[in-house]
Formats: C-alpha cells, sequence, structure tokens
C-alpha cells in the first residue's frame, strides 16, 4: 500500500492547473484573488480547468476577504451554478462576529451542494474555539477535510496544535483529514509525517 502523501495545489486558471498537475499536484483548489485568501472563481473558470486537467478539483465558495458568509442566498447560488458547471468538490467556511462557527450560513450552502465532498477552510485558524467548531460540524454531510495551519499566524506557530490534533484523529469532531496548509515549508514536512499527517496544502509556496 503506498505511503504517498496527498498534495493539493491552488490554481487559478488553466494554466495554473496543468503545470500543478505536471508538478505533481494529487488535487487543485479553484480560487480567485490570492491577495484575499481566495475567492469564488467563476464557473467558466472551473469549466476551462476541468477540461484541462483530470485530477480532483475543489472550488472555493468564498465572496469576499475575511470569513463572514456574507449573503448567504448568493452564495447558494454561486454553489448552484458551480454544480449545474460539473463541480463536485468544494472548500468553504464561515465564522460569525463573535468567532463561532456560522452554522446557519454553512448547514444552508452544504445544502445546497447535495452530498458533495468539502473542506472547511482557514476560518478554523480564527475561530473562538477550534474544539467546539469541529464538534459543531462533525455531523455536516460531505465534511472531510480541515484545511489548517493550526494558527492564524501560520504553521510555525501552530505546529504544536496541529500535532496535538493528529493526537485525537478518531475522536468525536476529530475524524476528517487535517490538510496542513498557510505558511507551510518544506522542512516542516518531515515533523508532521511522522506525527501521521498525510495532506499538504500550498498556495505561494508553488509560485516563485
Amino acid at each position: 500500500m503506498s505511503t504517498r502523501a496527498v498534495l493539493e495545489v491552488i490554481a487559478l486558471d488553466a494554466e495554473d492547473a496543468v503545470a500543478a498537475q505536471a508538478g505533481g499536484a494529487d488535487r487543485l483548489e479553484l480560487v480567485t484573488d490570492m491577495a484575499a485568501d481566495g475567492l469564488t472563481p467563476p464557473p467558466r473558470t472551473f469549466t476551462a480547468i476541468r477540461a484541462a486537467v483530470d485530477i480532483d478539483l475543489r472550488v472555493m465558495l468564498r465572496l469576499a476577504d475575511g470569513f463572514a458568509a456574507g449573503d448567504t442566498g448568493r452564495l447558494v447560488g454561486v454553489a448552484g451554478e458551480l454544480r449545474a458547471a460539473g463541480a463536485d468538490q468544494f472548500v468553504l467556511g464561515f465564522l460569525a462576529a463573535d468567532g463561532g462557527v456560522d452554522l446557519d450560513a454553512v448547514e444552508r450552502v452544504v445544502a445546497a451542494l447535495d452530498g458533495c465532498r468539502w473542506t472547511f477552510h482557514r476560518a478554523i485558524d480564527r475561530a473562538a474555539d477550534r474544539d467546539a467548531l469541529r464538534k459543531q460540524l462533525a455531523d455536516l454531510p460531505g465534511l472531510d477535510a480541515y484545511l489548517t495551519a493550526g494558527a492564524a499566524e501560520g504553521v510555525d506557530e501552530g505546529l504544536p496544535r496541529l500535532l496535538a490534533e493528529a493526537r485525537r484523529r478518531g475522536e468525536p469532531g476529530y475524524e476528517q483529514t487535517i490538510l496542513v496548509g498557510g505558511g507551510l515549508r518544506l522542512d516542516h514536512v518531515p515533523g508532521l509525517r511522522a506525527a501521521g499527517l498525510d495532506a499538504f496544502h500550498i498556495g505561494g509556496a508553488a509560485r516563485p
């Protein structure tokens, strides 16, 4: 059985996607506007990338910088447009003003995904209580990963928390894959792998 880790790479367009697949990416996260930490790309971008590569694609559902859901009705509509275009994996995550998960917004968007697999993104690194957030989301359909650096500042600061959460794998709220990303460097990887973490995410690190 292979012990190779999974590598997810951010792609902005079809050229990006082809280069990432050629470089060894197992999966792509499709976004626009990396300066805003990634926003939802238009369906035509998804369609172009889907035609250009044959690896898994996860599409960001996020309309503005920050982690508030904003117009949830619009988010649901955008999700529906992407589903109609063929998207079947997503990335999302919304916080309320108090730093807790915006469960209503997450549930409404997830309902529009109709069972598709999805990642809760780095909003978890800004959450007031990560453990509570995980337990509130534990039973939502399709949730199979958390994209996290362990801390808002990045993997350097979050490494102890990542290792602690890895040790809790299998507990309620901790069944999902920990997808490590956010300031991830190559020198972080051996220690993370030794702790059993086997999924990694890069964006800027893939770009000279």
